[in-house]
C-alpha cells in the first residue's frame, strides 16, 4: 500500500532560486549593458560641462549644490530604503495578495514622497547653512558661496523627485524587470548636456542651467517608469498610512542602512569639505576623477549588487544555505574577474584618459595633472569600492544591518583619520587616497564577517582566482607602460586621434589580460555554470 503525497505547487521564491547562478548573470549582464549606455552618455555630459564651464569656482560650486541631495539621495532611496524595501515587497510577493503589494506600494510611496517633502523644504530654506556645513572653506569666498547657495536651492526637490523614481525602480527589480530602472539615468545625462548647451548661454551666470538641467531630469525620470508600472497594475496613488504594518517594518530596517549603506557617499562628503579649504579647482579634480571611477563601479559593481539582493534574499527565506554561499562567491568572482584590471588599467592610463574626455576648451594641462593624481589614488580602492557593495548585500539580504554599519563606522574613522594625515603633503590626492584605503578596509572587514558566519569561503579556488587576475593585471600594467605615449604626445593629438589611439591601447590591454588568464587555465564558463 502506497501513501499518496499531495503535488505542491512551487512558490514564487523557489521559482527564483531555481534560475541559477547562469539567471543571475544574465540579469547582470542586462543592467550592465543598459548602465553602460548610461554612463557612456554621463562621461559624454561631463566632457560638454569640462569644455564649457571649465574647472573653476563656478563649476565647483555647481558641484557642491549636485553633490549635497545626491548624497541624500543614496541614504534616503537608492541606498538604505531600496535595501529595506526590496526584502519586505518580495515577502509580500511571495506570501500576499495582488491587493496587500498594492496596499504596501502606496503607503510607502505616501510615507516617503510625505517626509522628503518637508524634508526638501527645510533644506531649501536652510540652503546656506548647509552649504556651510558641508564646504565650510567657502565662508571666505562669499561671491562662490552665494552661487552654491543658489543652486542648492534649484537642485534640491530633485531628491523628492529621484526618491520617488528609485521606489519605482526597486519594485521593477523586484518583478526581475531590470534593463529599464538602469536606462533611467540617461535623461539625468541628456537633461544636463541640452542644459549647458541650449539653456546655459542665457542665463546669467550660464553655470546655473546646470541646476535647472538637473531637477527637470528628476520629473523625466519619474514620468519614464510610470507606464511600465500601470501596466503590473503598480502604479497606485499614494497614501500617507504610517501605521501600515509594512511601512513600519520598512522603517525599523532601514534606519540602522541610512548610515550602512552610504559610507561610501559619507567618506566622499568628508572628502569634499576638507578640499573646500584647498586652492580653486580642487573640487572639480576630485569631481572627474571620482567620476571615471564611478564608471566601472555603476557598470560592474551596482550590476551585480541589483539582481543580487533580490536572489540573496529568496535563497535566505528558502533557507538554502549553500546557494546563498554559491551565489555570492560568483559575484566575488565577477568583482575580481573585472574589477582589478580596471583598477590596473585606470591608473596606466589616468592622463590620457582625462585628456582625452576633459582636455577641451576652458581646461587646461595643469588641471589633467592635477585630476590624474587623485584618479590614480581612487583607482587603488576601486575593487573594494565595487566589492563593498556585494558584499553589504550578503548583509541586507539576511536583514542584518547593525553588521555593515559597524564596520562602516570603522571605516568612517579611517577614512578621517587619514584625511587628515595626508591631506598636508599630498592636497587632493591625499583625500582620494583614504577613501580608497577606507573601501578596502570596509570590504575587508564585511569578507572577514561573512566568512565567520559561514556565508562565504576563502576557498583555495578563490583565492587562485584572485592570484591570476593580480597576476594577469600585472603583465597588462607592463604592457600599458611599455606601449603608452607620454602625456604631451596626447596633448599634440585631435579628439580623432585620442580616441583611436586610446581605444587600441584598451583593447591591446583587454586582450593581453584574458590571455593570460586563459593560459593560467581560465575559462569564461567558470563563472556562467550553475
Amino acid at each position: 500500500m502506497s501513501t499518496l503525497t499531495p503535488e505542491v505547487k512551487p512558490s514564487k521564491g523557489a521559482e527564483a532560486a531555481n534560475q541559477g547562478v547562469w539567471g543571475l548573470f544574465r540579469s547582470s549582464a542586462t543592467v550592465a549593458v543598459a548602465t553602460l549606455c548610461s554612463r557612456v552618455l554621463g562621461l559624454l555630459r561631463d566632457v560638454v560641462i569640462a569644455t564649457q564651464f571649465g574647472f573653476s569656482a563656478g563649476t565647483d560650486a555647481f558641484f557642491i549644490a549636485f553633490k549635497i541631495p545626491n548624497f541624500f539621495r543614496r541614504m534616503f532611496a537608492e541606498g538604505s530604503f531600496i535595501q529595506a524595501f526590496v526584502p519586505v515587497l518580495n515577502d509580500y510577493r511571495e506570501n500576499r495578495s495582488l491587493a496587500e503589494v498594492q496596499a504596501l506600494i502606496a503607503s510607502v510611496s505616501g510615507v516617503l514622497g510625505a517626509f522628503l517633502f518637508v524634508f526638501v523644504a527645510i533644506g531649501m530654506a536652510a540652503a546656506y547653512w548647509v552649504v556651510l556645513a558641508i564646504s565650510p572653506g567657502l565662508y571666505d569666498r562669499p561671491e562662490q558661496l552665494s552661487m552654491a547657495v543658489d543652486m542648492l536651492r534649484i537642485t534640491f526637490p530633485y531628491l523628492l523627485l529621484i526618491s520617488l523614481t528609485a521606489l519605482a525602480s526597486g519594485v521593477l527589480n523586484s518583478h526581475q524587470s531590470f534593463a529599464l530602472p538602469a536606462l533611467t539615468p540617461i535623461w539625468l545625462n541628456l537633461s544636463m548636456i541640452a542644459a549647458a548647451l541650449v539653456v546655459a548661454p542665457e542665463l546669467t551666470p550660464p553655470v546655473y542651467a546646470l541646476a535647472w538641467g538637473v531637477l527637470a531630469a528628476g520629473g523625466i525620470q519619474l514620468l519614464f517608469l510610470m507606464p511600465s508600472l500601470k501596466t503590473r497594475q503598480l502604479l497606485l496613488l499614494p497614501r500617507v498610512q504610517a501605521r501600515h504594518s509594512g511601512v513600519r517594518r520598512v522603517v525599523r530596517l532601514m534606519l540602522p542602512t541610512m548610515f550602512g549603506a552610504t559610507i561610501t557617499q559619507i567618506n566622499l562628503l568628508i572628502d569634499l569639505l576638507l578640499a573646500s579649504f584647498l586652492a580653486a579647482g580642487s573640487i572639480s579634480w576630485l569631481y572627474y576623477s571620482d567620476r571615471l571611477i564611478e564608471f566601472p563601479v555603476g557598470v560592474l559593481g551596482v550590476g551585480v549588487a541589483t539582481v543580487l539582493l533580490p536572489a540573496l534574499s529568496v535563497l535566505h527565506a528558502s533557507r538554502n544555505d549553500g546557494g546563498f554561499r554559491k551565489t555570492l562567491e560568483w559575484a566575488t568572482r565577477v568583482i575580481l574577474l573585472f574589477g582589478v584590471p580596471a583598477s590596473v588599467g585606470l591608473i596606466s592610463l589616468s592622463q590620457p584618459l582625462l585628456i582625452t574626455l576633459f582636455r577641451y576648451g576652458s581646461t587646461t594641462a595643469f588641471d589633467m595633472q592635477m585630476a590624474s593624481l587623485s584618479l590614480n589614488a581612487y583607482s587603488l580602492g576601486l575593487v573594494g569600492f565595487m566589492l563593498v557593495k556585494v558584499f553589504s548585500s550578503g548583509f541586507f539580504a539576511v536583514q542584518d544591518s547593525k553588521t555593515p554599519v559597524k564596520i562602516g563606522l570603522v571605516a568612517v574613522a579611517t577614512n578621517l583619520v587619514l584625511n587628515l594625515l595626508l591631506i598636508g603633503p599630498l592636497a587632493h590626492a591625499g583625500l582620494a587616497l583614504a577613501s580608497a584605503a577606507a573601501a578596502l578596509l570596509n570590504a575587508g572587514l564585511l569578507f572577514w564577517v561573512l566568512m565567520r558566519q559561514r556565508k562565504l569561503e576563502l576557498t583555495a579556488a578563490l583565492g587562485w582566482f584572485a592570484g591570476r587576475t593580480l597576476v594577469a593585471a600585472t603583465g597588462m600594467a607592463i604592457l600599458l607602460a611599455w606601449t603608452c605615449p607620454k602625456p604631451g604626445v596626447w596633448l599634440e593629438l585631435g579628439f580623432a586621434e585620442r580616441i583611436a589611439l586610446l581605444s587600441g591601447l584598451c583593447l591591446l590591454a583587454c586582450c593581453a589580460y584574458f590571455l593570460v588568464m586563459v593560459i593560467f587555465g581560465f575559462r569564461f564558463a567558470q563563472i556562467r555554470r550553475d
